[in-house]
């Protein structure tokens, strides 16, 4: 996944569709070739496909993501 906001998500995140909790960050950092967030987790497999709109919770914010492919790159 990569935040589009480019905000970091961390070990733990909650990862959300539409309000409901569909999987957890395992890890993430800035891509500074991206210029945004990246993270690795796990998720409900119907919410797998690449370019799923998703929400992780970043600091108490719930910050739009998108499910990609590895490896990162656009």
């Amino acid at each position: 996944m990569f935040d589009v906001d480019k905000r970091i998500a961390r070990t733990h995140s909650t990862v959300f569709v539409e309000g409901v909790e569909i999987g957890e960050v395992t890890s993430g950092t800035s891509s500074p070739s991206l210029k945004l967030g990246i993270g690795m987790g796990y998720i409900d497999k119907a919410y797998a496909k690449v370019g799923t709109e998703i929400y992780v919770r970043i600091r108490e914010k719930n910050v739009k993501a998108c499910i990609s492919r590895l490896p990162f790159i656009t």
